[in-house]
């Protein structure tokens, strides 16, 4: 069976109209040495079994990298670190289920639930495999309850009054720095951080601090908790660790922890909160506004299962009094940081700076950001390995794509245009118009447009409305004669099944048929020897027996102009023998059926031909409306459950925007999205379809200061984004390599750049963080600064030298050497203006001036 999927395998290789998928050959042969056993392929799906007869399937076209299996595997896959997709089972909808008709087979998974996952290349297939053949996770961080917290303190009570639990906490020794406190009145309501959260994770070596998330005071206050130090004084959170939980979640949550919780156990029927003590416990300082408005707020409400409070004024205020009633609701035994749900305003957004001060690194930690959350993202902050990873498999996913502007770029590349195209396919609409004899103009869609529709057709982790599947090709099938053979169109529609006249009584089943030219043959050869290739019987025989696959989509003609039946097909070629008419069939899930019919218009421009069936054109089916015609519902703006996407655009200052753009620079403002407000859609030039930008794709564009000044971007773009300026930081870089403070050696040469030319041209950081050594600061400064300073200034050596700290007069020459030259013999005094130099840079350089 290996040779069949290979073979599988290579059909989607050599298949023009998909992408390419760069790892599926790879992928094959990490498979091949799998503990797999094969069962068979057909176009679009492979099928294995593991050694305990559990099913594995892979789906074969573009991009290659999606998996499934069953749903029991859900939670051991997420501590793997995949991201599992849900595929349920829809038993209303038998007898795919609502899914592709491949996951509810026999030989995969029939009615059970099932999972998708999306691995980022052949490296991922062992942990995969390995995630369901093995029954040990992959240990992670969990949430932590306030009741395991305060649990682990009456524990920590025992070990401090008569010893008990040494073992889990005589290991840490004496607490030092991080503390937290109790949210119950104790005797000693302090508590060292790191024995609490080691003895409720069972670990005896862990950080105690809050510099990562899975250190021990970071997850004691995002659990709500507050730190302290040894003395019970509020320690403020610091502003650098954005994994931190902050704000309006924070406060919201340590008002739970020590104010409800507290009174639900004590059984009182109300509890009051007085903004000012809650100020002081937490450690805020002229923040009552955020605390009221908090804690007035229906997310609080919510979050503590109470009604809404009453208030004293004046609000807001120190002095303000919120009063719950209190029900018998117990506490939640999971307590979830908010921050981690996802902003549903769009991010137009422009970081800007001079060069190397880390923006290309900043889009990338900014694009995975808005499409797994801030929470998630924070882990991967400060681990450039692990957010490059990220950043990749949600490339591959199609949720990040990146795009660099340039002089030459056009609306036709960025949102669509016409390009030449050659072959034979329909001339059927306006995407197409002649171009002369040896090719045509085909409207092809931008990198804007594909990404802007790829987010508004997006389901999300969990599914939203129903959507069709818009890379199967779409059929049409006419069953029989209107009004002359109703009965054989009735039978089809009422025994869930397409069927076929044209090839008389032959039997098409064997494999061989798959191509063309096998069919023409066994025809001539049969029935016909001088048939041409568009005869009927050999045309539509292909049709319906070789290019339709399991998973396509039929339209039911009724005529020219009207539909009366669509469906899914799922089932492969038959011959049935005993059939009193047309025996060549395929079994059907139709989605959607109506007596009455609808116009063919709707969704197709192009009158029906008279061919019993035949494959549309693609790119002339209006998606949006067969959509509505199958479910019944507008389904053409985006779900609420769609996941973040994200355009990258670098140096977007380098095109011209209004030529870019175009029309839809309108289309990005927020209310301006899909579903918004006052939502706009346009009509695109050349494919005469309507359009419009979702509101969960943001853009995320870098602008290279020295480049271009802000100045100068295009008005209409500038009111439209957000700006975020990046400068130099020295406070990155060591100030010990080699001997060479560069923290000193950076501040200095920036300093006298912004005197002599001014802020935008300043050196960045980024040049020098991966020095590691005096050889490759000088590498830095003779290859990349120098050269810099040069183009910057124009070859006015005079002003790189004062940048660097030499010059005539200097006492020490450190990068640049000056020779004076002499004035030509004869040359009159009057025109000789002031002493000419040749500047050399130094073969040693000197970093006296820098020195650690």
């Amino acid at each position: 069976m290996w040779s069949d999927i290979e073979k599988r395998v290579s059909e989607n290789e050599a298949d023009a109209e998909q992408s390419p998928a760069p790892h599926r050959m790879a992928i094959f042969s990490k498979l091949r040495n799998a503990p797999l056993i094969p069962v068979h392929a057909v176009k679009k799906m492979a099928f294995f079994k593991l050694e305990d007869d559990e099913a594995f399937l892979w789906e074969l076209t573009r991009p290659a990298l999606n998996f499934f299996v069953h749903a029991k595997h859900a939670e051991a896959m997420k501590e793997a670190g995949f991201f599992p997709e849900p595929r349920p089972y829809d038993h209303s909808k038998p007898p795919s289920g609502g899914r592709h008709v491949a996951l509810s087979q026999k030989q995969s998974f029939e009615k059970d639930d099932c999972l998708c996952i999306k691995v980022t290349g052949p490296e991922d297939i062992d942990r995969l495999i390995s995630v369901i053949t093995e029954t040990q996770g992959f240990a992670q961080g969990r949430v932590i309850s306030r009741a395991q917290i305060e649990a682990a303190m009456d524990a920590y009570d025992s070990f401090r009054n008569n010893g008990a639990h040494s073992d889990n906490f005589g290991v840490f020794g004496e607490p030092r720095d991080y503390w937290v406190r109790s949210s119950r009145d104790r005797e000693n309501r302090v508590y060292p951080t790191k024995p609490l959260i080691g003895f409720i994770l069972g670990k005896t070596k862990l950080n105690g601090g809050w510099g990562q998330k899975s250190d021990a005071a970071a997850r004691l206050h995002n659990a709500g908790f507050i730190i302290v130090d040894q003395n019970d004084q509020p320690i403020e959170r610091p502003e650098r660790y954005e994994h931190l939980m902050e704000g309006a979640d924070r406060i919201r949550l340590c008002a739970l922890n020590y104010f409800i919780e507290p009174a639900r156990e004590k059984a009182a029927r109300e509890v009051s909160i007085r903004a000012g003590d809650l100020a002081a416990a937490i450690g805020l300082k002229d923040a009552f506004p955020n605390i009221c408005q908090a804690l007035g707020g229906e997310k609080f409400q919510n979050l503590a299962q109470v009604p809404p409070p009453t208030s004293t004024e004046p609000n807001p205020s120190s002095s303000t009094v919120f009063t719950y009633t209190l029900n018998s609701q117990p506490e939640a035994d999971i307590v979830t940081d908010t921050n981690n749900t996802t902003s549903p305003s769009a991010v137009n957004l422009i970081l800007y700076g001079p060069p190397g001060t880390g923006k290309t690194y900043q889009t990338a930690w900014e694009a995975v950001r808005l499409c797994i959350g801030t929470e998630a993202a924070a882990e991967l902050r400060d681990d450039r390995d692990a957010l490059t990873t990220e950043y990749r498999r949600l490339a591959n996913e199609g949720r990040i794509e990146f795009l660099t502007f340039h002089q030459s770029l056009s609306y036709e590349e960025f949102v669509e245009g016409l390009r030449p195209s050659t072959g034979d396919d329909d001339l059927e609409g306006p995407d197409e118009t002649a171009g002369g004899t040896g090719f045509r103009l085909k409207c092809h869609e931008g990198i804007f447009k594909r990404i802007s529709e790829r987010a508004r057709l997006d389901q999300g982790d969990h599914g939203g409305s129903q959507r069709l599947d818009r890379s199967s090709r779409v059929f049409k099938v006419a069953l029989g004669r209107r009004h002359v053979e109703d009965d054989r169109i009735r039978f089809g529609l009422d025994n869930d099944l397409i069927h076929l006249g044209w090839g008389e009584d032959i039997d098409w089943s064997d494999e061989r048929f798959d191509e063309f030219n096998e069919i023409f043959a066994e025809w001539r050869t049969k029935k016909n020897p001088d048939a041409s290739g568009h005869d009927g019987n050999i045309v539509c025989t292909f049709s319906f027996r070789a290019d339709m696959q399991v998973g396509d989509y039929v339209v039911v003609s009724d005529g020219r102009d009207r539909i009366q039946a669509f469906g899914q097909v799922v089932g492969e070629y038959y011959f049935d023998p005993d059939a009193t008419y047309h025996p060549h069939r395929r079994k059907m899930e139709w989605l959607w059926r109506s007596d009455e019919g609808t116009d063919r218009s709707r969704f197709y421009p192009n009158g029906f031909r008279r061919h019993s069936v035949y494959k549309l054109n693609q790119s002339l089916i209006d998606w949006d409306a067969l959509e509505e015609i199958t479910f019944g519902e507008d389904t053409s703006l985006h779900s609420k459950e769609g996941r973040d996407y994200v355009l990258i655009i670098d140096e977007i200052n380098r095109a011209n925007i209004s030529k870019v753009f175009g029309e839809l620079i309108t289309l990005l403002e927020q209310d301006k999205r899909l579903g918004a407000q006052n939502e706009v859609r346009v009509q695109l030039p050349y494919s005469k379809k309507r359009f419009g930008v979702p509101p969960n794709l943001h853009i995320v564009g870098t602008m290279n200061t020295a480049d271009r000044s802000i100045a100068l971007l295009d008005t209409a773009l500038r009111r439209r984004f957000t700006f975020q300026e990046l400068m130099p930081d020295p406070r990155v870089l060591s100030e010990d390599v080699g001997g060479i403070n560069l923290r000193t050696l950076l501040s200095t040469i920036n300093e006298r750049i912004e005197y002599l030319f001014d802020r935008e041209h300043q050196i960045g950081h980024a040049y020098f963080t991966n020095c590691r050594s005096r050889a490759d600061v000088d590498d830095v400064m003779r290859h990349k600064v120098i050269p810099l300073l040069a183009e910057y200034f124009y070859e006015d050596w005079v002003k790189v030298a004062a940048v660097l700290g030499d010059g005539p007069g200097m006492t020490t020459e450190h990068f640049l050497q000056a020779v004076r030259i002499a004035p030509p013999k004869g040359m009159p005094e009057d025109d000789i203006n002031g002493d000419k130099f040749r500047w050399n840079v130094k073969a040693n350089f000197d970093f006296s001036e820098f020195e650690a």
